[in-house]
C-alpha cells in the first residue's frame, strides 16, 4: 500500500510553495477552529494551566496564516527577484516542520511547547533566511518590508511559545498582538504588489494595456504605519499612544479601500476582496484604537475584524488569485470560490456581533455558527482548488 505521493503527484505538490502550502493551510483554517469550538467547547485536550484562547491565537495566526504565508513567499520572493524557485525537498522539509508545530497546537499539549518553539522557529527562520539572501544576491532592498515583519513575525511567535508555558498570561497578549500586527503589515505590502497587474488583468484581459495606476502615497502608508505601531507595543508605550497611532494605521488601511474605485470591475469578486480586506482590516483597527483611548468599543470584536477579517479575507483572496494564475487559469473565480468569501464575511459578522451586541443571542451559542461558516469557507476553496494545485497537468502553467 503505497503511503507517499506519486512521483507525479509529490512533483505537482511541491513545485512550488504556493502549490504544498495554500492547500495545507487552507485544510488547517477548516479544521482545527471546528474541532475547538464546535466539538470540543475549547475544553482542548491537553489544556491544563495555559488559556485555550491563546492556543486558539497562535494557531490561527502562526499556523492557518502563518502557512499561507510560507506558501506565498516562496513563490512570489523569487517571482519579485527574477531567481529560481524553491521546490521539492526544501518545500516538504518547510512543511513538515510546520506540520509538527500544527499537531502539537491542535491538542494543546503543554509540554510539547519546546518542539513546538523550535518547529516553528525553524521554518520562520528558513523563510527570513531566505527572504535576506534574495536581497542580497540582488543587491537591492526591495524586500525590506517583508524582512522587517518576518523578523518581528519570528520573535513574536517565540515570546508566545515561551509566555505560554510559564504563564506569562500578560505577555502572552502582548505577543499575540504583535502577531497579528506583523500579518497585517505583511498583507499591506502584498496589497501593494497584488493590486495593481491584477486590477489591470482585470480590466484588461489581453494584458495589452495597462490603465490603472495607483496613489504614489497609498503604496506603503498602511505597512509604515502598522510598524510603528508594532514598536509601540515592544516598548510598552502607553494605551493612549498605541490607541492613537492603531487609528492612523487604520486610516491608512481604509485609504487603500480607494484602489477599488475602478467602475464596475471593483465590485466583482477578484477585486472587491481585495478592497474589502483593507476594509476589514482598518475598520477593525480603528474599532481596536478607539477603545484603547477610552471610548466604550469593544476591544476583541476590533480585533477579530481585522485579523478575522481583514487579515482572513486577504488571505483567501491570495490563495484565490494566485491559485488560478498559477495553474494558468483565467483570472474568474467560479461559484465555489465566491461562495467560499460570502461564507467568511458572514462568519466575520457572526463572530463580531455578540461583542457589539453582548444581549443577543446565537443560535449553537456565540461563536458555533461563526466558527462553522469560517471552516466551511476554506473548505469549499480546498474542494476547488486542491485539484488545480495538485495536477500534474498545470505545473509550469502559470500566467504570472
Amino acid at each position: 500500500m503505497r503511503i507517499w505521493p506519486s512521483t507525479d503527484l509529490a512533483t505537482a505538490m511541491s513545485a512550488e510553495g504556493l502549490r504544498l502550502m495554500f492547500p495545507l493551510a487552507a485544510l488547517h483554517a477548516a479544521v482545527w477552529p471546528f474541532l475547538w469550538v464546535v466539538v470540543w467547547s475549547f475544553d482542548l485536550p491537553f489544556a491544563t494551566t495555559s488559556l485555550p484562547g491563546q492556543w486558539h491565537a497562535q494557531e490561527m495566526l502562526v499556523g492557518s496564516f502563518g502557512g499561507a504565508l510560507l506558501g506565498f513567499l516562496t513563490s512570489a520572493l523569487p517571482e519579485w527577484t527574477d531567481t529560481q524557485r524553491l521546490s521539492g525537498r526544501p518545500l516538504f522539509l518547510a512543511a513538515g516542520l510546520w506540520g509538527g508545530a500544527r499537531v502539537l497546537g491542535l491538542l494543546a499539549v503543554e509540554n510539547g511547547w519546546l518542539f513546538g518553539l523550535l518547529f516553528d522557529q525553524a521554518w520562520i527562520l528558513f523563510l527570513l533566511i531566505y527572504a535576506l539572501n534574495l536581497s542580497w544576491i540582488k543587491k537591492s532592498t526591495d524586500l525590506l518590508g517583508f524582512i522587517l515583519f518576518l523578523s518581528a513575525f519570528a520573535a513574536a511567535a517565540a515570546l508566545l511559545r515561551i509566555a505560554m508555558a510559564f504563564e506569562a498570561y500578560d505577555l502572552s497578549e502582548s505577543a499575540i498582538r504583535i502577531l497579528g500586527l506583523s500579518l497585517l503589515g505583511l498583507l499591506g505590502l502584498a496589497l501593494a504588489r497584488i493590486t495593481v497587474p491584477v486590477t489591470n488583468l482585470i480590466l484588461d484581459p489581453t494584458e495589452k494595456t495597462s490603465p490603472y495606476r495607483p496613489h504614489p502615497g497609498r503604496v506603503h502608508l498602511s505597512a509604515g504605519l502598522t510598524m510603528l505601531v508594532i514598536l509601540a507595543e515592544a516598548t510598552t508605550l502607553s494605551d493612549a499612544v498605541r490607541g492613537y497611532l492603531m487609528l492612523a494605521a487604520g486610516a491608512a488601511f481604509l485609504d487603500r479601500v480607494a484602489e477599488g474605485f475602478v467602475g464596475r470591475e471593483g465590485l466583482s469578486f477578484e477585486l472587491g476582496g481585495l478592497w474589502l480586506s483593507s476594509a476589514l482590516a482598518g475598520t477593525g483597527l480603528l474599532v481596536c484604537g478607539l477603545a484603547l483611548i477610552g471610548l466604550p468599543l469593544p476591544w476583541l470584536g476590533g480585533l477579530h475584524l481585522a485579523l478575522m477579517g481583514g487579515l482572513g479575507l486577504g488571505v483567501l483572496q491570495v490563495l484565490s488569485i494566485a491559485g488560478l494564475l498559477h495553474t494558468g487559469q483565467p483570472l474568474r473565480f467560479v461559484p465555489t470560490t465566491r461562495l467560499s468569501i460570502l461564507l467568511l464575511v458572514l462568519s466575520v459578522l457572526l463572530r463580531i456581533l455578540p461583542e457589539f451586541a453582548p444581549t443577543l443571542a446565537l443560535p449553537l451559542g456565540p461563536h458555533a455558527l461563526a466558527s462553522t461558516l469560517f471552516s466551511l469557507s476554506f473548505l469549499l476553496w480546498a474542494t476547488a482548488y486542491i485539484p488545480l494545485l495538485w495536477s500534474p497537468q498545470t505545473v509550469n502553467q502559470e500566467r504570472c
